[in-house]
Protein backbone atom coordinates (compact mmCIF):
# COMPACT_ATOMS: atom_id res chain seq x y z
CA UNK A 1 0.00 0.00 0.00
CA UNK A 2 1.12 3.41 -0.73
CA UNK A 3 1.06 6.27 1.50
CA UNK A 4 -0.15 9.73 0.60
CA UNK A 5 2.23 12.39 -0.30
CA UNK A 6 0.87 14.85 2.24
CA UNK A 7 1.03 12.26 5.06
CA UNK A 8 1.96 14.47 8.21
CA UNK A 9 2.53 13.33 11.30
CA UNK A 10 0.11 14.44 13.91
CA UNK A 11 -0.06 14.73 18.09
CA UNK A 12 -1.09 17.62 20.64
CA UNK A 13 -1.11 20.54 19.11
CA UNK A 14 1.26 19.90 16.95
CA UNK A 15 1.90 18.40 13.04
CA UNK A 16 4.56 18.10 11.04
CA UNK A 17 5.11 17.54 7.32
CA UNK A 18 7.32 13.94 6.25
CA UNK A 19 9.92 13.84 3.88
CA UNK A 20 9.25 12.01 0.74
CA UNK A 21 9.48 8.19 1.31
CA UNK A 22 9.53 5.09 -1.28
CA UNK A 23 6.17 3.85 0.48
CA UNK A 24 4.47 7.64 -0.76
CA UNK A 25 5.23 6.12 -4.22
CA UNK A 26 1.94 4.17 -6.02
CA UNK A 27 2.17 0.64 -5.14
CA UNK A 28 4.18 -1.37 -7.87
CA UNK A 29 5.07 2.02 -9.16
CA UNK A 30 8.62 2.57 -10.97
CA UNK A 31 12.03 2.53 -8.65
CA UNK A 32 12.54 5.87 -6.25
CA UNK A 33 15.58 6.64 -8.43
CA UNK A 34 13.37 6.86 -11.67
CA UNK A 35 11.15 9.60 -10.10
CA UNK A 36 11.72 13.18 -11.51
CA UNK A 37 13.73 14.89 -8.51
CA UNK A 38 12.04 18.12 -7.47
CA UNK A 39 13.41 21.18 -8.86
CA UNK A 40 14.70 23.77 -6.14
CA UNK A 41 16.44 27.09 -6.56
CA UNK A 42 18.82 28.56 -3.78
CA UNK A 43 20.49 31.94 -3.86
CA UNK A 44 23.14 32.49 -1.63
CA UNK A 45 24.36 36.43 -1.15
CA UNK A 46 27.66 36.99 0.42
CA UNK A 47 28.30 41.28 0.73
CA UNK A 48 30.85 43.69 -0.10
CA UNK A 49 32.52 41.97 -3.02
CA UNK A 50 34.86 38.76 -3.08
CA UNK A 51 38.76 39.37 -4.08
CA UNK A 52 38.74 37.92 -7.08
CA UNK A 53 41.89 37.54 -8.33
CA UNK A 54 41.75 34.84 -5.26
CA UNK A 55 38.26 33.65 -6.40
CA UNK A 56 38.36 33.17 -10.16
CA UNK A 57 39.76 30.19 -11.64
CA UNK A 58 42.76 30.67 -14.13
CA UNK A 59 41.01 27.77 -16.15
CA UNK A 60 38.32 26.32 -18.01
CA UNK A 61 36.34 23.16 -18.87
CA UNK A 62 35.43 20.04 -17.05
CA UNK A 63 39.05 19.80 -15.36
CA UNK A 64 39.16 23.27 -14.17
CA UNK A 65 41.63 24.22 -11.43
CA UNK A 66 39.26 25.53 -8.51
CA UNK A 67 40.68 29.06 -7.47
CA UNK A 68 41.90 29.29 -3.71
CA UNK A 69 38.59 30.43 -2.70
CA UNK A 70 36.93 27.79 -3.68
CA UNK A 71 38.88 25.26 -2.66
CA UNK A 72 36.14 24.30 0.12
CA UNK A 73 34.18 22.80 -2.62
CA UNK A 74 36.39 20.35 -4.20
CA UNK A 75 34.48 17.54 -3.06
CA UNK A 76 31.49 18.83 -4.55
CA UNK A 77 33.81 20.46 -8.03
CA UNK A 78 32.21 17.71 -10.66
CA UNK A 79 28.85 19.39 -9.81
CA UNK A 80 30.04 22.62 -10.00
CA UNK A 81 29.71 25.64 -12.50
CA UNK A 82 31.90 28.75 -12.04
CA UNK A 83 30.52 31.49 -14.36
CA UNK A 84 32.36 34.86 -15.07
CA UNK A 85 31.80 37.84 -17.14
CA UNK A 86 28.60 38.23 -15.83
CA UNK A 87 28.62 42.07 -14.79
CA UNK A 88 25.54 43.32 -13.97
CA UNK A 89 25.66 46.94 -15.44
CA UNK A 90 22.22 48.45 -14.71
CA UNK A 91 23.89 48.62 -11.42
CA UNK A 92 25.70 51.58 -12.62
CA UNK A 93 24.40 55.16 -11.79
CA UNK A 94 22.83 56.51 -15.10
CA UNK A 95 24.06 60.33 -16.53
CA UNK A 96 22.54 62.53 -14.07
CA UNK A 97 22.10 59.90 -11.11
CA UNK A 98 26.17 60.67 -9.43
CA UNK A 99 27.93 57.92 -8.45
CA UNK A 100 25.13 57.89 -5.27
CA UNK A 101 24.43 54.96 -3.34
CA UNK A 102 26.78 52.05 -4.73
CA UNK A 103 25.91 49.93 -2.16
CA UNK A 104 22.11 50.20 -2.51
CA UNK A 105 22.20 49.79 -6.10
CA UNK A 106 24.58 46.58 -5.57
CA UNK A 107 21.26 45.01 -3.29
CA UNK A 108 18.49 46.25 -5.45
CA UNK A 109 19.91 44.92 -8.99
CA UNK A 110 21.15 41.38 -7.87
CA UNK A 111 18.47 39.66 -8.40
CA UNK A 112 16.58 41.96 -10.62
CA UNK A 113 18.41 42.98 -13.72
CA UNK A 114 16.91 46.68 -13.02
CA UNK A 115 17.94 49.58 -12.05
CA UNK A 116 16.79 50.68 -9.01
CA UNK A 117 15.04 53.83 -8.24
CA UNK A 118 16.34 56.21 -5.40
CA UNK A 119 12.40 55.74 -3.52
CA UNK A 120 12.56 51.94 -3.44
CA UNK A 121 11.59 50.52 -7.13
CA UNK A 122 13.43 48.02 -9.14
CA UNK A 123 12.56 45.00 -10.97
CA UNK A 124 10.35 41.64 -10.12
CA UNK A 125 13.31 39.46 -8.86
CA UNK A 126 14.10 36.12 -10.32
CA UNK A 127 13.31 33.90 -7.26
CA UNK A 128 9.86 35.79 -7.02
CA UNK A 129 9.25 34.20 -11.11
CA UNK A 130 10.67 30.93 -9.96
CA UNK A 131 8.33 31.22 -7.07
CA UNK A 132 5.79 31.88 -8.71
CA UNK A 133 6.40 28.23 -10.46
CA UNK A 134 7.66 26.17 -8.52
CA UNK A 135 5.07 27.47 -5.56
CA UNK A 136 2.10 26.32 -7.16
CA UNK A 137 3.53 22.99 -5.98
CA UNK A 138 4.67 23.78 -1.96
CA UNK A 139 2.83 24.95 0.94
CA UNK A 140 5.31 27.84 0.47
CA UNK A 141 5.82 29.66 -2.54
CA UNK A 142 9.60 30.70 -1.11
CA UNK A 143 11.57 31.61 1.95
CA UNK A 144 13.39 35.06 2.29
CA UNK A 145 16.16 34.48 5.05
CA UNK A 146 19.38 36.10 6.05
CA UNK A 147 21.85 36.87 9.09
CA UNK A 148 20.93 40.45 9.96
CA UNK A 149 18.12 42.58 11.01
CA UNK A 150 15.98 44.73 9.39
CA UNK A 151 15.34 47.46 11.89
CA UNK A 152 16.41 50.16 10.14
CA UNK A 153 13.65 51.38 7.60
CA UNK A 154 13.21 54.34 5.55
CA UNK A 155 16.26 56.23 4.14
CA UNK A 156 19.44 54.99 4.32
CA UNK A 157 23.42 56.37 2.23
CA UNK A 158 22.27 59.24 0.37
CA UNK A 159 18.58 59.25 0.94
CA UNK A 160 18.01 55.95 -0.75
CA UNK A 161 15.93 53.44 0.32
CA UNK A 162 16.60 50.98 3.13
CA UNK A 163 14.99 48.07 1.37
CA UNK A 164 17.77 47.91 -1.39
CA UNK A 165 19.97 46.84 2.07
CA UNK A 166 17.77 44.84 3.76
CA UNK A 167 16.93 41.99 1.01
CA UNK A 168 17.47 40.53 -2.55
CA UNK A 169 14.00 39.33 -3.09
CA UNK A 170 10.86 42.18 -4.69
CA UNK A 171 7.37 40.50 -5.23
CA UNK A 172 7.10 43.17 -7.88
CA UNK A 173 8.57 46.28 -8.27
CA UNK A 174 7.68 48.29 -5.72
CA UNK A 175 7.00 45.64 -3.06
CA UNK A 176 10.02 43.98 -1.30
CA UNK A 177 9.90 40.46 0.70
CA UNK A 178 11.39 40.71 4.27
CA UNK A 179 14.38 38.49 5.52
CA UNK A 180 13.71 36.53 8.65
CA UNK A 181 16.58 36.21 10.40
CA UNK A 182 15.22 34.72 14.11
CA UNK A 183 15.45 30.81 13.55
CA UNK A 184 12.97 30.00 15.93
CA UNK A 185 10.69 32.30 13.25
CA UNK A 186 11.80 30.36 10.31
CA UNK A 187 11.34 27.09 12.01
CA UNK A 188 7.64 28.12 13.59
CA UNK A 189 6.51 29.39 9.49
CA UNK A 190 7.78 25.56 8.65
CA UNK A 191 6.04 23.26 11.51
CA UNK A 192 3.99 25.71 13.15
CA UNK A 193 3.57 26.87 17.16
CA UNK A 194 1.47 26.49 19.59
CA UNK A 195 -1.63 28.46 18.16
CA UNK A 196 -0.70 31.59 19.19
CA UNK A 197 2.04 34.70 19.30
CA UNK A 198 1.96 35.35 23.05
CA UNK A 199 5.70 35.62 23.45
CA UNK A 200 4.52 34.12 26.70
CA UNK A 201 3.59 30.84 25.44
CA UNK A 202 6.29 30.52 23.39
CA UNK A 203 9.22 31.19 26.12
CA UNK A 204 6.66 28.98 28.40
CA UNK A 205 7.07 26.31 25.72
CA UNK A 206 10.69 26.65 25.41
CA UNK A 207 11.42 26.92 29.25
CA UNK A 208 9.48 23.50 29.80
CA UNK A 209 11.85 22.30 26.79
CA UNK A 210 9.04 21.18 25.35
CA UNK A 211 10.21 19.41 22.01
CA UNK A 212 7.88 19.49 19.11
CA UNK A 213 8.67 16.09 18.29
CA UNK A 214 7.54 14.64 21.65
CA UNK A 215 4.10 15.49 20.57
CA UNK A 216 3.97 13.18 17.90
CA UNK A 217 5.96 10.38 19.28
CA UNK A 218 3.02 7.76 19.40
CA UNK A 219 2.39 8.72 15.75
CA UNK A 220 6.09 8.32 14.27
CA UNK A 221 5.83 5.20 16.20
CA UNK A 222 3.02 3.98 14.24
CA UNK A 223 4.38 4.53 11.15
CA UNK A 224 7.95 3.31 11.60
CA UNK A 225 6.15 -0.14 12.48
CA UNK A 226 4.16 0.29 9.45
CA UNK A 227 6.76 1.12 6.15
CA UNK A 228 9.88 -0.75 4.93
CA UNK A 229 13.94 -0.53 5.74
CA UNK A 230 14.89 2.13 4.09
CA UNK A 231 12.10 4.46 4.93
CA UNK A 232 12.53 3.82 8.63
CA UNK A 233 16.14 5.15 8.60
CA UNK A 234 14.99 7.86 6.11
CA UNK A 235 12.29 8.86 8.83
CA UNK A 236 14.46 8.64 11.89
CA UNK A 237 17.46 10.66 9.91
CA UNK A 238 14.89 13.25 9.43
CA UNK A 239 13.35 13.65 13.00
CA UNK A 240 16.68 12.97 14.48
CA UNK A 241 17.74 15.92 12.82
CA UNK A 242 15.05 18.53 13.54
CA UNK A 243 15.24 17.59 17.59
CA UNK A 244 18.65 18.83 16.24
CA UNK A 245 17.83 21.99 14.82
CA UNK A 246 15.01 22.30 17.83
CA UNK A 247 17.98 22.16 20.78
CA UNK A 248 20.44 24.58 19.20
CA UNK A 249 17.23 26.93 18.81
CA UNK A 250 16.42 26.44 22.31
CA UNK A 251 20.32 26.67 23.25
CA UNK A 252 20.54 30.11 21.11
CA UNK A 253 17.86 31.22 23.53
CA UNK A 254 19.18 30.40 26.97
CA UNK A 255 22.54 31.05 25.70
CA UNK A 256 21.34 34.67 24.65
CA UNK A 257 19.35 35.79 27.44
CA UNK A 258 22.14 34.44 30.05
CA UNK A 259 25.11 36.48 28.31
CA UNK A 260 24.19 39.67 27.61
CA UNK A 261 20.98 40.43 29.78
CA UNK A 262 21.10 44.07 29.29
CA UNK A 263 20.20 43.91 25.80
CA UNK A 264 17.75 43.29 24.02
CA UNK A 265 18.07 40.85 21.22
CA UNK A 266 15.38 38.75 19.04
CA UNK A 267 15.09 35.31 20.72
CA UNK A 268 16.64 32.32 19.36
CA UNK A 269 19.76 34.26 17.47
CA UNK A 270 23.42 32.94 17.74
CA UNK A 271 25.69 35.25 18.98
CA UNK A 272 28.33 33.35 17.07
CA UNK A 273 28.26 33.79 13.16
CA UNK A 274 29.12 30.27 12.13
CA UNK A 275 26.52 28.76 14.29
CA UNK A 276 23.49 31.13 13.15
CA UNK A 277 24.99 30.17 9.10
CA UNK A 278 24.96 26.70 10.28
CA UNK A 279 21.59 27.03 12.11
CA UNK A 280 19.69 28.63 8.89
CA UNK A 281 21.31 25.99 6.03
CA UNK A 282 19.61 23.27 8.44
CA UNK A 283 16.27 24.78 8.22
CA UNK A 284 16.99 25.19 4.85
CA UNK A 285 17.59 21.66 4.69
CA UNK A 286 14.21 20.32 6.59
CA UNK A 287 12.29 23.03 4.14
CA UNK A 288 13.35 20.92 1.41
CA UNK A 289 13.18 17.92 2.77
CA UNK A 290 9.67 18.13 3.84
CA UNK A 291 8.79 19.60 0.78
CA UNK A 292 7.35 22.86 2.22
CA UNK A 293 9.32 25.09 -0.25
CA UNK A 294 11.60 24.61 -3.12
CA UNK A 295 12.39 28.41 -3.46
CA UNK A 296 14.93 29.77 -0.68
CA UNK A 297 17.35 32.85 -0.41
CA UNK A 298 20.26 34.03 2.21
CA UNK A 299 22.10 36.60 2.64
CA UNK A 300 24.71 36.33 4.37
CA UNK A 301 24.99 39.87 5.45
CA UNK A 302 23.66 43.17 3.55
CA UNK A 303 26.35 45.83 1.67
CA UNK A 304 28.17 47.98 4.17
CA UNK A 305 28.06 44.93 6.23
CA UNK A 306 30.25 45.85 9.54
CA UNK A 307 30.80 42.29 10.79
CA UNK A 308 34.31 41.83 12.24
CA UNK A 309 35.83 37.72 12.07
CA UNK A 310 37.73 37.81 14.90
CA UNK A 311 36.95 33.55 14.64
CA UNK A 312 39.52 33.38 11.92
CA UNK A 313 42.19 36.41 13.47
CA UNK A 314 40.68 39.08 11.67
CA UNK A 315 39.34 41.81 13.84
CA UNK A 316 38.86 44.20 10.91
CA UNK A 317 35.67 45.24 9.69
CA UNK A 318 34.34 43.38 6.15
CA UNK A 319 33.05 46.71 4.76
CA UNK A 320 36.53 48.71 5.44
CA UNK A 321 38.66 45.89 4.02
CA UNK A 322 36.67 45.90 0.83
CA UNK A 323 37.48 49.24 0.01
CA UNK A 324 41.42 47.77 -0.39
CA UNK A 325 42.94 49.87 -3.08
CA UNK A 326 44.83 47.38 -3.94
CA UNK A 327 46.40 47.15 -0.14
CA UNK A 328 48.03 43.52 -0.37
CA UNK A 329 47.84 43.70 3.57
CA UNK A 330 43.94 43.94 2.93
CA UNK A 331 43.59 41.82 -0.34
CA UNK A 332 45.14 38.69 2.24
CA UNK A 333 42.27 39.67 4.56
CA UNK A 334 39.77 39.72 1.91
CA UNK A 335 41.01 36.49 0.75
CA UNK A 336 40.95 34.42 3.86
CA UNK A 337 37.35 36.32 4.60
CA UNK A 338 35.66 34.41 1.33
CA UNK A 339 37.38 31.64 2.32
CA UNK A 340 35.88 31.30 5.26
CA UNK A 341 32.41 31.98 3.59
CA UNK A 342 32.73 28.94 1.43
CA UNK A 343 33.90 26.96 3.65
Amino acid sequence: KAIDRRTFLKGTGATIALPFLDSMLPALAAARDKIEPAKRFSVVYTPNGMNMSQWTPQTTGRNFDLSPSLQPFAKYKDKLHVLTGLDNNEGDALPGEGETAPHERAGGVFLTGVHPLRYGETGISIDQIVARELGQQTQLASLEMGLHTTDVVGHCEKGWSCAFMNTLSWRNPTTPLPIEYRPRAVFERLFGDNNSTDPKVRMARIENDKSLLDSVTNAAVRLINKVGPEDRVRITEYLEGMRDVERRIQMAEQQSDREIPTVERPSGVPSNFADHLKLMFDLQILAYQTDMTRMITLMIGPEQSNRTFKEIGIPDVHHSLSHHQGSPEKLDKLKKIDGYHTE
